[in-house]
Order: structure tokens, then C-alpha cells, then sequence
């Protein structure tokens, strides 16, 4: 996508801020079909109420970011889709949450298949205490790859992971002796290694320098081209040059609960948002 700049306030202090802005293939784009949908979709952890009646859709090979103060229930919902948060006692979704249709929280939906289907990329890098090629290789032998197929898709995820170049001549090596931003890369070649049909990415560059970060975006938009992304972050600026889509989330203070406010192509949530709460937190009155 074309660009153009956006000028925001931050209390008195003005910001601008690069944004993608319609083409001609982002519009053919419109007739996308939803790969996830959340339908009335409500979260609890024990009693409490994580996410209040979320209703949202998700478009297949879009960048959707989801984005809100911290305590809005953003990873909650991510980790929602592909049930990770089935690893916490107590926890329980009501409602749906649709992948190609089907409701993953269905009585007979197995996460295990599920997980295979939606790979995770988290906060903070955490490579396998293994070497490079075996960090790559673990999701596709649980699989069941074929081995003389192991070595080829292990190039190709590293090469859409931008990081062959740098680390084809020590496949052997520890994937825990590489930096921090070519082990968050490195995870993310683990993730995308078995051709999961989703990414979900929750901060993948919170806890990198900015030349990383740069890294890990510019793959995300090559990634695109492949696999439907979610992606959570408090960087705006990351959600304005990344995504195609916003979610903007707020914890009602009320009843503690997450919901969202407005969804919306990233151009017109950044430059018009219908909520005045999307505004303010866009500009920095908020949060």
C-alpha cells in the first residue's frame, strides 16, 4: 500500500504518523473472505469476566491489530482463538469463535488440531534450548512431515522469516546464541514451519531495538501474502504502517470486563474513528 501521514496530538505535543492508505489491490481485497470470526464471544477467568459479548471478523491473508490500554482483555482475546488459554484452570469461553466456519469452542473442537492450524509467535523470544534447524524442524515432526521434505521447508521458513541469510551456515548452532530480534524471527519460522492457515503474534517486538523491530514488520507484510495475522500491540505507530484492520479495545469500568469499542479498516480508525473513546485514546487523551 501507498502512504500517507496522519498528524495526531499528543496532549499539546503533535505527531505524525505514517499510514497505509487504499490501492487498487487493497480494494479488490473487499471481498475477503472471513477466516475468524468472534460471535457474542465472552471470556472468564474463574468468576471474573475477562471479555464482554466481543463480535468481530477477521479477513483471510489481513493484518488485523488489535490495540487498548493494558488490562482491555487484547491477549486474552488472541489467545482465545486458538485456545491457549485452556492452559489456565478455570478458565472458559462462551459464545463463538468461528475458524473457516467452524465454532473452536464447540464441544468437540480439539485444540490440539487447532494449534496446529493457528501457530503463536509470543512477547519475548523463546527459542528451543536446540539448534537452529531443530528449533525449525520441531512443529513439522510433530506433524509427521516427510523427512526429504524437512531440509527444504526449513529454508523456506527461514527465508520468509528473513533469516536464512544470517544463520544458513550454523543451522547446528543454538538458536539461544542468536540475537534477540533473530530469535523472535527464529520463533516465528518455528510458527509458520508446518503452513499453519493463522499467526497470532502478542507483542512480537515489545522487547526488541527499533532496528528489529523494522525486521520483524517488514516480514509480517510479507507474510501477508500467505497467512491471516493478529496481531496485539500498544505501538500505534506499529498498527498504523502493519495492519489493515483495527480492533480497539477498553475495559469497561464498570463491571472490569474488556469489550470492544470499534473495529475498522486501520485508514479510518486513525483518521476518522466513530467513537469519541477511539479518538481520544488515537491521540493520545487517553491511555
Amino acid at each position: 500500500m501507498s502512504e500517507a501521514e496522519v498528524q495526531l496530538e499528543v496532549g499539546s505535543v503533535p505527531r505524525t504518523i505514517s499510514i497505509g492508505v487504499r490501492t487498487r489491490e487493497h480494494e479488490k481485497a473487499e471481498a475477503a473472505v472471513q477466516k475468524i470470526e468472534a460471535v457474542n464471544f465472552n471470556f472468564y477467568y474463574g468468576k471474573f469476566k475477562a471479555l464482554n459479548n466481543v463480535t468481530m471478523s477477521v479477513r483471510e491473508r489481513y493484518i488485523t491489530a488489535l490495540i487498548g490500554p493494558s488490562g482491555c482483555g487484547k491477549s486474552t482475546l488472541l489467545r482465545a482463538i486458538n485456545r491457549m488459554n485452556d492452559t489456565i484452570t478455570g478458565t472458559r469461553g462462551e459464545g463463538a469463535i468461528l475458524v473457516n466456519g467452524e465454532n473452536v469452542y464447540a464441544a468437540d473442537a480439539d485444540p490440539i488440531m487447532l494449534r496446529r492450524r493457528i501457530g503463536m509467535v509470543f512477547q519475548r523470544p523463546n527459542p528451543f534450548p536446540k539448534s537452529i534447524r531443530d528449533n525449525v524442524a520441531y512443529g513439522l515432526k510433530i506433524a509427521g512431515w516427510p523427512r526429504n521434505e524437512i531440509d527444504d521447508r526449513i529454508e523456506q521458513s527461514l527465508r520468509q522469516a528473513a533469516l536464512w541469510d544470517e544463520v544458513k551456515d550454523r543451522l547446528k548452532k543454538s538458536g539461544m546464541g542468536l540475537s534477540g530480534g533473530q530469535q523472535q524471527r527464529l520463533c516465528i519460522a518455528r510458527a509458520i514451519a508446518p503452513r499453519p492457515e493463522v499467526i497470532l503474534m502478542d507483542e512480537p517486538c515489545s522487547a526488541l531495538d527499533p532496528i528489529s523491530t523494522i525486521k520483524i514488520e517488514e516480514t509480517m507484510i510479507e507474510l501477508r501474502r500467505e497467512y491471516t495475522i493478529v496481531i496485539v500491540t500498544h505501538n500505534m505507530q506499529q498498527a498504523a504502517r502493519v495492519s489493515n484492520e483495527t480492533a480497539y479495545m477498553l475495559m469497561n469500568p464498570q463491571t472490569r470486563a474488556g469489550e470492544l469499542v470499534e473495529f475498522g479498516e486501520t485508514e479510518q480508525i486513525f483518521t476518522n474513528p466513530r467513537d469519541k473513546r477511539t479518538e481520544d485514546y488515537i491521540s493520545g487523551r487517553f491511555g
